[in-house]
């Protein structure tokens, strides 16, 4: 998670609001602005450079002025937990990368190879180039019958 600061023109809330509803998307956790200050912080795995290139798209001046690590709240911890708490934590981390590591092995098997063969005068040429689509060339392409 990365905390992207960034200066734009934001003159009223119209202008807030169309900025917010631009950048609200993917890798988007959370959009702080500040009109006085001029200022749109953003929180999430969004790309700085995307969020830039996508407010300058709607017409607002914008400038990157930081990036860095998203601040964590910092719970408090007893000092009497035991080792019994530490396992639970430990058992939950595994399990949640186990569920990480099937979930990527899921959509890597869920993505299908596709072969597509097009059709030239000197005969069939095999491609792989993950869209299915066939071009056939017939003798009268554009006849049309009306009764």
């Amino acid at each position: 998670m990365k905390k992207v600061v960034l200066k734009s023109t934001l003159e009223d809330e119209r202008s807030k609001r169309r900025a917010m509803k631009a950048i609200a998307g993917i890798g988007v956790n959370s959009i702080g602005v500040d009109i006085k200050e001029g200022k749109i912080t953003v929180i999430g795995d969004a790309d700085p450079v995307w969020l830039t290139t996508k407010l300058r798209k709607m017409g607002f001046r914008v400038e990157l002025l930081s990036v860095g690590p998203a601040k964590e709240e910092k719970k408090e911890e007893k000092k009497n937990e035991g080792p019994a708490k530490d396992q639970k934590k430990e058992d939950e981390k595994k399990d949640a990368e186990k569920k990480t590591q099937e979930k990527k092995a899921a959509e890597a098997a869920a993505t299908p190879t596709v072969t597509v063969y097009h059709v030239n005068p000197n005969g069939y040429e095999h491609y792989n180039d993950g869209y299915s689509y066939q071009v056939v060339t017939e003798e009268y392409p554009s006849t049309c019958t009306i009764s």
